[in-house]
């Protein structure tokens, strides 16, 4: 037992010295560099509204003569061609269309039979979509009392088209129309019109 103690004593005392070597041969753990790769701008779809376009319409109407007897409603639809001119943010423009009807007024075959329009646009580009109002005069034809009768007015609107791709747009609009003295009649003739479209753009 004597001689194991001064043995073990040696041992422990050897080792105590030999920590500082163990503990300086050791190197620290090196940190690699985390790199932040920037995300990609988030680019929205944009289109070009600029051009010419002809395209197709169609939705209802309502007539409404305030209490004349010629009021109605029924499908329109028809025909629509224009062009617009695209300034960044902001859209406009001139489109010629026509919408035919049978649109029964409901007084001994009173009818609605047409409407063309001279349209003025103006609206805001926010890429793929464009939101715009318009303005125009419009002349409707009608057959009242077996004649048929024509007349000039105004309407004002709202719409909206989106681009499907770089020629085919899809959109809706609603018009309102009003002929004071419709074809000399004394009669003042309302018109609202909702309809859906779709157009090529050249």
């Amino acid at each position: 037992m004597k001689q194991t103690f001064p043995i073990l004593s040696a041992a422990v005392a050897g080792m105590i010295v030999a920590l500082p070597a163990f503990a300086g041969g050791l190197s620290a753990p090196v940190e690699e560099p985390v790199v932040y790769a920037e995300a990609a701008p988030v680019v929205a779809p944009s289109a070009d509204w600029a051009g010419g376009y002809v395209g197709a319409q169609i939705g209802y109407g309502d007539v409404n003569s305030g209490g004349a007897g010629l009021d109605g409603n029924g499908a329109i639809g028809g025909v629509h061609a224009g062009y617009l001119m695209d300034f960044g943010q902001f859209v406009t423009g001139a489109e010629l269309s026509y919408d035919a009807s049978n649109i029964d007024l409901g007084v001994g075959g009173d009818s609605l039979d047409s409407v063309a329009r001279l349209k003025l646009i103006a609206g805001a580009d926010l890429g793929r979509t464009m939101v715009y109002g318009s303005a125009g005069v419009a002349r409707a034809s009608a057959t009242v009392a077996g004649a048929g009768l024509s007349d000039n007015g105004y309407f004002v609107g709202v719409g909206a088209d989106y681009a499907l791709t770089d020629q085919w747009t899809v959109g809706g609009e609603v018009l309102a129309h009003q002929f004071n003295d419709f074809a000399g009649t004394g009669v003042k003739i309302k018109a609202t019109t909702v309809q859906a479209k779709v157009a090529y753009r050249f």
